[in-house]
């Protein structure tokens, strides 16, 4: 999963060409002689793509193997560039927490921008780094990630106590905790195979 390019544009709604008001690009895995043609096709879909995307919406493009996620909101354009595997929903979130820092960081003066800023925005080309990796971008998918493991790491739990010579038969007989009705379920489930196939 890749990310190329994010780009923050101010979409005009007078049919007029978009003005770039921070762009971030890694086209390192492309060769050296193409890197300019690269960032110069990146800025012109991006324009594309952000002129076509009407205020108040999302939307993504295929182009190839990338997609191009494009958010508006209200004039405010974020674009990602992100190869065909990074989660849409990942990319949204972080199209947006790129708008929620562009304002919090220039107000609105973005409004009254009427041609290309070339200075980078550090925070853009932070962004274009930190979230190359989806989780960053999306709390949920972190914490899946994490549930995940921890799930593994349960069942390695498991699986240890169970090596260590410990029969589960014999705890469950052993056990205070269950009632002679919970015992008898867990016995019957074993045999019938369709509880506890884990234990």
């Amino acid at each position: 999963m890749k990310i190329t390019a994010l780009l923050v544009l101010k979409c005009n709604q007078e049919g007029s060409d978009p003005v770039i008001l921070a762009n971030a690009s890694d086209v390192s895995r492309f060769g050296f002689f193409q890197r300019s043609s690269v960032k110069e096709f990146i800025v012109f879909v991006g324009r594309t793509v952000a002129k076509r995307t009407p205020p108040g919406q999302r939307q993504s493009v295929q182009h190839e193997e990338y997609k191009i996620h494009s958010y508006n909101q209200n004039g405010l354009c974020a674009l990602g560039f992100m190869d065909d595997h990074y989660p849409v929903r990942s990319a949204f979130s972080l199209l947006n927490q790129v708008l929620d820092e562009y304002r919090k960081t220039f107000g609105d003066s973005w409004k009254i921008v009427q041609a290309d800023k070339v200075e980078p925005w550090p925070y853009l080309n932070e962004a274009l780094n930190k979230f190359q990796d989806p989780a960053e971008a999306d709390k949920l998918l972190k914490i899946q990630r994490e549930l995940d493991e921890t799930k593994i790491i349960l069942h390695k739990t498991i699986d240890s106590v169970l090596a260590r010579g410990e029969k589960l038969d014999s705890l469950v007989e052993k056990s205070s905790d269950l009632s002679a009705a919970s015992q008898m379920f867990y016995k019957q489930a074993k045999k019938t195979n369709q509880c506890c196939t884990i234990l």
